[in-house]
């Protein structure tokens, strides 16, 4: 119960502030990447059943949900934010997300798990660190290779 209040809350908040505070062209410039990283959170989270990486109370339908709600609030609105102030200045973006993922994996992950939004199993906080940081990486990379087409594009 209070997993999902939290899910609800923290949606309505975070795409609030998107709506009201983040300038539309920096949401047009920047939600390729989002929906890029989305969709490899979506791929890693149909993968889970067969690999139990992290089990989520209530089965399949619940795990879904949860990812969901994860993926399509905090993460993509957090992650639009980071671009918006970060990009372009790759030491400053790297150390945000470093800091970010050591947040999420060391405090947050142990929160979250113990008030039901999941439990992992085949990973540890260290994993969850790594492959967050590794996908901000990968992120990067791609609205680079991004910009680089639409560049020579527009040419």
């Amino acid at each position: 119960m209070i997993a999902t209040f939290f899910r609800i809350v923290n949606a309505i908040f975070l795409w609030a502030g998107v709506i009201k505070f983040l300038p539309k062209q920096s949401f047009k410039r920047y939600l390729p990447v989002t929906l890029f990283c989305s969709c490899l959170l979506l791929i890693q989270t149909l993968l889970n059943p067969i690999f139990n990486w992290w089990k989520v109370k209530g089965g399949t339908k619940y795990m879904v949900f949860d990812a969901l709600a994860f993926i399509f609030g905090p993460f993509f609105t957090i992650n639009l934010w980071v671009f918006h102030f970060t990009y372009g200045k790759f030491p400053l973006y790297a150390l945000c997300n470093f800091i970010m993922d050591v947040i999420f994996a060391y405090f947050f992950n142990p929160i979250f798990q113990k008030i039901g939004h999941y439990k992992l199993k085949k990973f540890n906080s260290t994993t969850l660190f790594c492959i967050s940081y590794s996908l901000a990486l990968v992120n990067y990379g791609f609205q680079k290779l991004t910009e680089k087409i639409d560049s020579s594009d527009s040419v």
